[in-house]
């Protein structure tokens, strides 16, 4: 038996559960047709396989019709939920893990277009900035309607076998009656507390006469608002104490803050370069005054502040849902003692930010994760030991690297640099951004276990790639960027690399041309405005830096707002010329013949990068598939198998930048699904 804190077990009414440590619910957007299919099923049961002790499926399943997700959630209200989650609880109970979800309705947390076009409703007509609906206020009948319909949802889920819910309140319709921003209801529904808390206590009972005492049902809320006018840090205390009196709960899961922004939701959900646990005391202390079972999930990205938090009574069971996107068996590894192998969650929230743009959740640096039917978590060794030759120690070279290694393979890797890392360097150069070094030291760390030959500060020819007497080359060089997008004055800008790298000293007042829309813009705008100089970001998109989703956007414009900043949208830099000592700026539209100046000393230009190729196509006419890369099994999970010069000395694939800008995630995934096979 471990005396690890984390890896004690815990009783739960009737429920034991193996360890501390739970994935919280979430939603990773992979329902089909509303349902939780194979994709969805997979990801669950991976970590139930590796010993999670509850995973809480399901962020925000809807209850009703008139909740229709915004980032396609799981539809409860329907019938056929139940045979799909009894497949997904029944596998993830044969590893031992128990099962879960989230039960809400969104309220006016949604938008009156989306499902069947039914009013968006609330206890008041105030309408949520995230999602901008008008909700009509609701009446008596919708009470009871959505009051059933809670009891209906929460039956199927008793049987198709889970050991329990979760209903969420904060910022959805539960809060939104709790609430006195939300709630200008008449009595009995609004005014006292007595009054806002009844609907809840109505939808509790009607579970509860449904699925009987002995079913799980627990409650996901804020404690404190922290919002003017909100619900205070006192009065969630009293409804923490009211929860746990009423006999009707079983667990508390806390959290702090409000959703109903972008930059509400990302205190509630802190990403990288934001404090780890900043809510965990808050959670400690309502654990603390009530007695009571305590859950909580706030970027808790690493063992040892779990371990903490178990360890101090803080919690019962600790959250750790974004590291289990990053790393599946992190449980595992801590069991096994292998905590140095898990894979950090870095906080980039390519995960969250995803869903919010209506895309499915994907972890920065694990392209397994959602993939889990095509693509593996544990890389199986190879029948054969091959030599590969990897150019370019990025991102993408890297776990080309420490995957081929895993495969068993002898791997040498050429790098142009001193160091590892390629762009991830530069970004990792901003102190907000620094955890994403940990997406190169990690896979380093792995590389370094199995083995890996590293040649820094060697620009690869192809003398040297074939000195290496491969069986397989991969290319992966990177990008360089991409400035000759004006009429005239290329010559007088620079990049926005320029700035990052420190090679470039900012200047005082400076127009940015962003037309890549991406982190490098607004990390040089933030450079350089730190530095007290006047910066304005023209773009000709529509909005300014369109691929900075929005949790992310928030630490950027906290700090560019307090500064003397602009953003220009629908304008397109045309030309540069030198007056003076000065420059020039010529812009233009897309949209007429119009043209406006501006006067700065400094113009810095984010075109994106451009393929670092040369050595690729040196190499390709020596290679046996002439760098074809099979896209149908490169797309569904297959093995590549191009023949196209049986002369050939060896197999050629480029990945990353080096085959056109994308970003770190596409450079990971291009990497393991091509090596994965080798």
């Amino acid at each position: 038996m471990s005396n690890d804190p984390l890896l004690q077990p815990y009783r739960l009414k009737h429920l034991t559960l193996r360890n501390r440590i739970m994935i919280t619910s979430h939603e990773p957007a992979y329902p089909e047709d509303g349902m939780p299919k194979g994709r969805y099923r997979a990801y669950h049961v991976e970590r139930a396989k590796a010993g999670v002790a509850l995973t809480m499926t399901a962020g925000s399943a809807s209850v009703s019709r008139d909740s229709p997700p915004v980032f396609n959630n799981i539809l409860a209200w329907k019938d056929e939920v139940v045979g799909w989650m009894k497949k997904l609880t029944d596998e993830c109970h044969d590893h031992g893990a128990a099962v879960m979800i989230q039960l809400t309705h969104l309220g006016r947390r949604t938008r009156w277009d989306k499902g069947d076009w039914l009013p968006v409703l609330a206890p008041s007509h105030e309408r949520e900035a995230a999602h901008r609906a008008f909700p009509k206020r609701i009446e008596d009948w919708d009470i009871a309607r959505i009051v059933g319909d809670f009891a209906d949802a929460a039956e199927r889920m008793k049987a198709a076998g889970l050991d329990g819910i979760e209903l969420e309140a904060y910022g959805h319709l539960l809060e939104q009656f709790w609430s006195p921003l939300t709630n200008d209801l008449e009595a009995p529904w609004g005014g006292s507390l007595d009054n806002r808390l009844r609907f809840i206590f109505d939808v509790l009972r009607a579970i509860r006469a449904r699925c009987g005492k002995d079913f799980i049902v627990g409650v996901r809320y804020t404690g404190d608002q922290d919002l003017p006018g909100g619900m205070t840090r006192e009065e969630g205390m009293e409804v923490s104490h009211r929860l746990k009196n009423s006999g009707l709960v079983d667990f508390l899961n806390v959290v702090k803050g409000h959703i109903d922004t972008d930059p509400g939701l990302t205190d509630v959900i802190p990403i990288q370069g934001m404090r780890n646990a900043p809510h965990l005391d808050f959670a400690g202390e309502i654990r603390a005054a009530t007695g009571f079972p305590t859950f909580h999930a706030a970027k808790i990205p690493d063992v040892a502040t779990a371990r903490h938090a178990i360890a101090s009574g803080k919690l019962d069971m600790v959250g750790m849902t974004r590291a289990h996107i990053a790393d599946p068996h992190l449980v595992r590894k801590v069991i096994e003692g292998r905590e140095d192998d898990i894979r950090p969650c870095v906080g980039a929230n390519y995960c969250l930010d995803r869903i919010y743009q209506g895309g499915i959740a994907l972890c920065m640096h694990n392209p397994a994760t959602g993939r889990e039917e095509t693509m593996p978590h544990t890389i199986p060794a190879a029948p054969a030991k091959k030599r590969v030759t990897i150019v370019g120690a990025g991102p993408a070279g890297v776990e080309a690297a420490r995957v081929a290694a895993e495969r068993g393979h002898a791997v040498t890797v050429f790098e142009a640099g001193d160091q590892p890392g390629g762009q991830i360097r530069l970004t990792a150069r901003d102190e907000r951004r620094r955890e994403m070094i940990s997406i190169i030291s990690w896979r380093m760390a792995q590389c370094e276990k199995k083995g890996v030959g590293f040649r820094f500060n060697s620009y690869a020819d192809a003398d040297a790639v074939l000195a290496t007497d491969p069986d397989e080359v991969i290319v992966a060089t990177g990008g360089l960027p991409h400035a000759e997008v004006l009429a005239g004055g290329n010559d007088l800008v620079h990049t926005a690399w320029d700035i990052l790298s420190g090679d470039v000293k900012p200047g005082q007042n400076v127009l940015i041309f962003d037309d890549a829309g991406d982190h490098a813009a607004l990390q040089a705008a933030d450079l350089i405005s730190a530095t007290g100089a006047a910066v304005e970001i023209v773009t000709p998109d529509r909005s300014f830096a369109p691929e900075v989703m929005a949790m992310n956007l928030v630490p950027y414009m906290r700090n560019l707002q307090k500064r003397d900043t602009t953003f220009t949208v629908t304008w397109r830099l045309l030309s540069v010329a030198r007056e003076g000592n000065r420059l020039r700026a010529t812009l233009g539209s897309d949209y007429g013949a119009f043209r406006r100046e501006r006067v700065v000393d400094q113009v810095v230009v984010n075109h994106g990068t451009r393929p670092l190729d040369e050595l690729y196509f040196e190499l390709k006419p020596l290679s046996k598939n002439l760098g074809e890369v099979d896209y149908e099994a490169l797309s569904t999970g297959g093995v590549q198998d191009v023949l196209r010069n049986p002369d050939g000395r060896f197999r050629l694939f480029r990945i990353g930048d080096a085959v056109a800008a994308r970003n770190t995630h596409a450079a990971i995934y291009d990497a393991l699904r091509l090596v994965k096979d080798l």
